[in-house]
């Protein structure tokens, strides 16, 4: 046990040393996109609720959990330009080895024309990435620990690029309340194969933390989570770009400010449990509003409201997360416990 509990502040303290990049400076990007609707509605990120959605594994492994076992989660993401996402998630205990979750996502840009150095049209090619996950849960009293591999792919016009990375996270949930802490550290990994003539790039290292409550007698749950722990600055601005004027009429250019700074680094989130068959969400990520907002408008970007509804054995999520002015993105996920639909145990 205690090699277990030293790993997680192992690759923590090596995650936060190591140099990282985010606003597209990194390949397999794909990977801070929220894969199911649940981890959507909570506003992209999140590494401290703990329920039965099996799609939280993609969000931190140490949230597997006894109330998932036996679940399989189907989502769909339906993103602007005909951006597609499917994923799948299932969970399974084992006695002696804990508890597997296995999940794998597909993301699809859609066909692009196809033209030579002459201008002439060639047909069409495909954009898409593929991540498939294993991850692995072992609990000792109060805490679990988890690891999750990861192989992910990216294909452009039948050239690919491939990648191994791993996420490692751990849990705490207070033995009394519904309190639950967590750390994960996402993407740590290596670009195996570049796409060709390209150089190796690095992958969207991420170093989160945060915290669930529920107070007790009242039915809202409030989460707090922090993330791109391991660089302080992550806020981009256009020096080109000129918003404001000053008092002369000479155009200035955008300022960072410390608080601004600050915020980017965190996404908040609450949900109101109207009994165990209907949840409301709504979810608020900064850094999500202020990268996507227009000079005019935010059009409601880092916002995201929604719901979940329970029908017998069956569970239905669905999200509405705003990125910007132009419009939004829809998720959609089907769960129910597949061992009790053919008679199992889990």
């Amino acid at each position: 046990m205690s090699r277990a509990l030293l790993i997680g502040p192992a690759l923590l303290l090596g995650a936060t040393a190591a140099h990282a990049q985010i606003g597209g400076q990194s390949v397999f990007s794909s990977l801070n996109l929220p894969p199911t609707a649940k981890l959507a509605g909570v506003g992209g990120v999140s590494v401290s609720v703990r329920d039965n959605d099996p799609g939280m594994l993609f969000a931190n492994p140490a949230l597997l959990n006894a109330d998932m076992d036996g679940r399989l989660a189907l989502s769909y993401g339906g993103y602007l330009g005909g951006i597609k996402q499917s994923t799948a998630a299932y969970v399974r205990n084992s006695e002696k080895l804990g508890r597997w979750g296995f999940g794998l996502s597909y993301l699809s840009y859609g066909d692009f024309d196809m033209y030579d150095p002459a201008g002439n049209p060639m047909g069409q090619f495909s954009v898409n990435d593929y991540h498939l996950n294993i991850s692995n849960a072992q609990t000792y009293g109060n805490f679990t620990m988890g690891a999750t591999a990861r192989f992910a792919v990216a294909g452009i016009a039948g050239e690919h690029s491939m990648a191994l990375l791993t996420d490692v996270g751990s849990v705490f949930k207070h033995p009394e309340k519904d309190f639950t802490v967590g750390l994960a550290v996402k993407n740590l990994g290596y670009q195996i194969k570049p796409f060709p003539g390209s150089d190796r790039e690095p992958l969207p290292l991420d170093v989160q933390i945060g915290t669930t409550i529920k107070p007790e007698h009242m039915p809202v749950r409030f989460s707090i989570t922090a993330h791109h722990l391991q660089q302080f600055d992550i806020v981009y601005l256009d020096t080109l770009q000129r918003r404001n004027q000053s008092l002369d009429g000479n155009a200035k250019a955008p300022k960072k400010t410390i608080g601004d700074q600050i915020a980017r680094h965190f996404v908040i989130g609450g949900e109101l449990m109207l009994g165990k068959s209907l949840n409301l969400r709504v979810a608020y990520n900064h850094l999500r509003r202020r990268e996507l907002r227009l000079d005019n408008t935010s059009g409601g970007a880092g916002l995201s409201f929604g719901a979940m509804l329970r029908l017998g054995a069956y569970q239905f999520e669905y999200t509405r997360a705003l990125y910007h002015g132009s419009g939004g993105a829809n998720y959609i996920t089907l769960a129910r416990n597949v061992h009790e639909m053919f008679g199992k145990k889990n």
